[in-house]
């Protein structure tokens, strides 16, 4: 059964898409089966995988309106290795429509149930606000990853975004774990970035992941061509940094016996 892991942040420009595109396909070189999901209007994360989001028959859009099977909306490309579930601003408009629906917090867990048997990783891309898109990733998560840079207002959005999580667990999925921080947009020769970065530690310990993120033009380069980093330049120390999320991450799962 696959691990779904929403990937979020209620910051905007924290590497959240960039994240969610280059995970799914490190972990798919690993020989992982992975599907991306896009939930944000914007489809930023449709387009970095190579897929025009204008041009897709279904979208997330209709598979939250039940308005499609969920396997007709998944896309394949051979470009990629990643399955994309799209998106693009017809999502938008999907919090007015869920608005008279029962249980429309759950609508992406229903949707993603009969797919999970043919994945091992279900990776989440949310919009950078606590909304019902937002929600429903959240309601589908086995888990958050939360990209984040190392800065003084990056801990306030944190604090911000912990207490909803724990607003989640307590009211519609109580399985909701952290899965763990990840810093982005890392400079290392920055005294802010290194204090920000030891508070972190200091807090969350191993729910920080080891790896760091650094600041890369290769990575800002790779969505304008369609491609996630480790296909767009595999020897970046952007692309290199992804990978090493992807690994960590899996034997993390590899080693854990509850799954």
């Amino acid at each position: 059964m696959a691990r779904i892991i929403a990937v979020a942040n209620q910051k905007g420009g924290v590497g959240k898409t960039t994240t969610s595109v280059n995970l799914a396909a490190s972990m798919a070189e690993l020989g992982r089966r992975v599907l991306l999901v896009d939930m944000d209007p914007q489809g930023n994360a449709t387009m970095g995988s190579g897929v025009n989001k204008q041009e897709v028959e279904w979208s997330c859009y209709d598979v939250l309106l039940d308005d499609c099977d969920p396997f007709l909306a998944v896309v394949s490309l051979d470009s990629i290795k990643h399955h994309v579930l799209p998106s693009n601003m017809d999502l938008a408009g999907a919090e007015v429509h869920l608005l008279d629906v029962a249980y429309r917090e759950s609508r992406l867990k229903k949707a993603l149930s009969g797919l999970l048997a043919d994945y091992d990783y279900v990776f989440i891309d949310c919009p950078p606000s606590m909304n019902m898109l937002t929600i429903n990733a959240l309601v589908a998560a086995d888990s958050v990853l939360v990209p984040m840079q190392c800065e003084y207002f990056a801990l306030e959005g944190l604090s911000s975004l912990m207490d909803t999580l724990k607003q989640v667990q307590e009211s519609v999925n109580k399985k909701l774990a952290l899965e763990g921080l990840l810093r982005t947009m890392f400079d290392g020769r920055s005294r802010l970035t290194q204090d920000v970065s030891e508070q972190l530690m200091t807090h969350f310990s191993d729910r920080v992941f080891d790896t760091v993120v650094p600041r890369n033009v290769r990575l800002a380069e790779a969505p304008s061509f369609g491609l996630p980093a480790i296909l767009y330049d595999k020897s970046s120390r952007g692309a290199q940094a992804y990978m090493s999320l992807a690994r960590e991450l899996d034997e993390k799962y590899d080693q854990d016996k509850r799954w």
